[in-house]
């Protein structure tokens, strides 16, 4: 499978104030986010999700933002400066085929990139590796650019590695659906 990888310089395209109308950070991830929590934003890109989850998050709190693209993360820096949250992120350059991160989050989020993931399997298998027992996952894909079809087998794809979905939130212009990570009982 051919690898699409969003360029940098597109996604203000889609990260912009206009988004804001149909996809507001807080609103949105509030429910699933409490102070002090570690969270990851995959494939951040200029880090439109990863503001609102250092906002609430709060000061002893942190949000790991892991993209491919070390333009995206520089971006992301200068934006969480100035609106005075860059303590609380920490930014990861991933590899492709490979988060390589190794911290336990509470939450993970990935927001209209799971579809440019080559390898579903391996990468759903790093996220359950990744989360904590009893974190969840929340994925969302743009219906504008994935079938329902093509988004049914991502879930299925997720649901292999052992992430158990709760729920499909309503997300503007977005499949979605919400995992938890098992909790391992012996």
């Amino acid at each position: 499978m051919k690898t699409h990888i969003c360029p940098w310089w597109f996604a203000y395209t889609f990260d912009n104030r206009i988004r804001r109308l149909f996809h507001k950070p807080e609103e949105l991830l509030g429910p699933y986010i409490k102070q002090g929590m570690t969270v990851m934003d995959i494939g951040c890109g200029m880090g439109f999700f990863s503001m609102g989850l250092a906002r609430l998050v709060g000061h002893e709190g942190q949000v790991i933002s892991a993209d491919l693209q070390q333009r995206m993360l520089d971006i992301l820096k200068l934006r969480a400066k100035k609106v005075g949250v860059a303590r609380r992120i920490k930014t990861h350059l991933c590899q492709p085929g490979e988060i390589g991160v190794e911290s336990a989050v509470d939450f993970a989020l990935a927001f209209w990139m799971a579809h440019e993931v080559p390898d579903m399997d391996g990468f759903f298998d790093q996220i359950q590796s990744i989360l904590r027992p009893g974190a969840r996952f929340l994925m969302a894909e743009p219906k504008f650019h994935v079938s329902f079809d093509r988004f049914k087998q991502i879930i299925d794809s997720a649901r292999q590695s052992g992430l158990k979905k709760c729920a499909s939130p309503r997300i503007g212009l977005s499949w979605s659906a919400l995992f938890e990570k098992r909790e391992i009982l012996f």
